[in-house]
């Protein structure tokens, strides 16, 4: 039985190893500690909480999660930049493939966790500049904070195009369409195990009532973590993470996507890389104030927890629902498919400060160094004939 804590008596947020990082101040502090609190109260009973759960309190819980609440989280003040935040041409090179995806009979377009809405924005327009707008774009967002602010960015970008637009909580029962997730599965719960004289623990997280602070801990791993863990032979004295949540949603789309797409733009590796023997701690990392760290125990409920994607897993997840892997390439390789260059090549060269600009939007998205190979696209379809436009150079479907 663990002890019970009241929130005014929790440690300072940061381990001294973390000190670099800029310290919260008083509101932030406070929010913080209300969740430390909710996230004590419910390990209580056992004194153990699986990691995949104290992730999904940490960004998700109700009006306390880091993305549940209502702090900013994209751009320069906030603690990351999304590819649609550096260049509009990003979403305009992604409407390339939805149009090429929609017709008079899979005519929705659905976007999971939009972010600030300047994706939807940039599709949008492109796809109106193509004459392939869908019936429908349908937004899944349950953070009242974000859906106001995509509100926000679609009246100032697209104001002509918002009433195509539509706020869900969960996916539709069927979809015959494309489904869209930028940066979407990093951010689900995964589930930590460890390898020790060979056995295979799951590693959790439980209250240290001496330093105040969270600390990990570890159980034998039981159940479907088990299976999984077994599948992928792991070294000795290994941590990694497995992605049960992940591979699950791409199933629940696979079940309701009738015809279409599902398009997954993220970081991440084949199995046979994610796995490499050489990375033994695995990809865990948070992200705060435009630092990053690899301390998720920390800063709960201020800082984004993120992990790498084993694509491998996808594969077979969508496969497992009838799902067919259409496209694997890095990002760098779709979005040159998706004609990318061409938009940039439209910029006057003459009008140097404009072109200057554009360019500098452009450069992290394709280069090796930065986005461009770190990223992949991957994507599911069912019904869909012929190459994908993203994928007609650089498809990788083999090396999965």
């Amino acid at each position: 039985m663990m002890q019970s804590i009241l929130p005014e008596q929790l440690a300072s947020p940061l381990p001294a190893a973390l000190h670099e990082l800029p310290p919260p101040d008083e509101a932030a502090r406070a929010h913080m500690q209300r969740l430390h609190a909710l996230v004590v109260a419910e390990m209580q009973a056992e004194g153990f909480m699986s990691f995949a759960r104290f992730m999904e309190l940490a960004l998700y819980a109700p009006g306390l999660g880091y993305y549940a609440a209502g702090t900013a989280k994209f751009g320069a003040g906030g603690d990351y930049v999304t590819a649609p935040e550096l260049s509009p041409l990003f979403g305009a090179a992604v409407a390339q493939q939805v149009a090429q995806c929609v017709t008079s009979e899979t005519d929705t377009v659905i976007e999971l966790g939009a972010g600030t809405g300047r994706m939807a924005a940039d599709i949008l327009r492109e796809l109106e500049r193509l004459e392939r707008l869908p019936r429908s774009y349908q937004i899944i967002e349950l953070s009242p904070e974000l859906r106001a602010r995509q509100h926000a960015t679609l009246r100032g970008c697209a104001p002509a195009l918002c009433d195509r637009v539509q706020w869900l909580e969960r996916l539709p029962e069927r979809i015959r369409g494309v489904v869209i997730g930028n940066e979407v599965l990093d951010a689900l719960p995964v589930a930590l195990v460890g390898t020790s004289g060979g056995r295979i623990a799951e590693l959790g997280v439980t209250f240290d009532a001496a330093t105040q602070r969270f600390s990990w801990a570890r159980r034998d791993a039981t159940g479907e973590l088990l299976a999984a863990a077994r599948e992928l032979s792991l070294p000795d004295e290994y941590t990694t993470e497995v992605h049960l949540a992940a591979r699950g949603l791409v199933r629940t789309i696979g079940a309701v996507l009738e015809h279409g797409i599902a398009l997954f733009i993220d970081y991440g590796f084949p199995r046979h890389e994610y796995y490499h023997p050489q990375r033994s701690s695995g990809t865990l990392m948070c992200h705060y104030r435009h630092h990053s760290h690899g301390d998720p125990l920390c800063l709960v409920g201020l800082q984004d927890i993120t992990s790498h994607l084993d694509f491998t897993a996808l594969a077979d997840a969508a496969a497992d629902v009838g799902l067919s892997t259409l496209g694997y390439a890095t990002q760098a390789h779709f979005l040159m498919g998706c004609g990318i260059l061409d938009r940039l090549c439209a910029y006057d060269p003459q009008d140097a400060a404009t072109y200057a600009r554009v360019c500098a939007g452009v450069q992290p998205l394709l280069s090796p160094a930065e986005m461009g190979e770190l990223f992949k696209v991957i994507a599911f379809g069912r019904g869909i004939d012929g190459p994908l436009l993203g994928f007609r150079s650089g498809n990788r479907v083999g090396r999965l």
